[in-house]
């Protein structure tokens, strides 16, 4: 059984199954997948670097289990968005499932967050939102219409 968390871009959490990679493409929606992985090369967070319009906000949750997994400190985390999923591999480095054992080790490394950490992640994330909300959203292109010309000959 090839247990996998799936952290929505909404907010919730679930315990999912995947037995490949294509499976990770489907949950993520197959927009240019990318993986991290945790410090100990014990778990891979797999995210999409270009998330649909709706799917913008930083997913906290996610965002919080690679910096309590990995060496980037509260500055340096990369802000995921949108669908994350969090697996392990096997010695292939084939997709493969978490165990109850790994489970409870992530629940365990997230709960070790320091209140600075959660601090400084949440200042940055109410600076993106910020950003965002100030970005004027670029309208869609019109068509803008090329008068034709009369074709005229020249003389000398």
């Amino acid at each position: 059984m090839n247990t996998i968390l799936y952290f929505s871009a909404q907010g919730p959490v679930y315990e999912t199954r995947a037995y490949t990679k294509a499976d990770v493409d489907r949950l993520i929606h197959d927009r240019g997948l990318q993986s991290l992985g945790s410090a100990d090369r014990q778990f891979d967070f797999w995210f999409s670097s270009t998330t649909p319009g709706c799917q913008r906000r930083v997913n906290r949750r996610a965002t919080e289990l690679l910096l309590a997994t990995t060496n980037f400190t509260a500055k340096t985390v990369p802000l995921l968005r949108g669908a994350v999923v969090v697996a392990t591999h096997d010695a292939d480095g084939d997709l493969d499932g978490l165990s109850w054992q790994q489970l409870d080790q992530l629940a365990a490394r997230n709960r070790s967050l320091s209140a600075r950490d959660e601090r400084i992640l949440s200042r940055r994330i109410t600076r993106d939102l910020q950003r965002a909300r100030r970005a004027p959203q670029a309208p869609a292109p019109a068509a803008v219409p090329v008068a034709a010309r009369p074709r005229t000959t020249a003389t000398r």
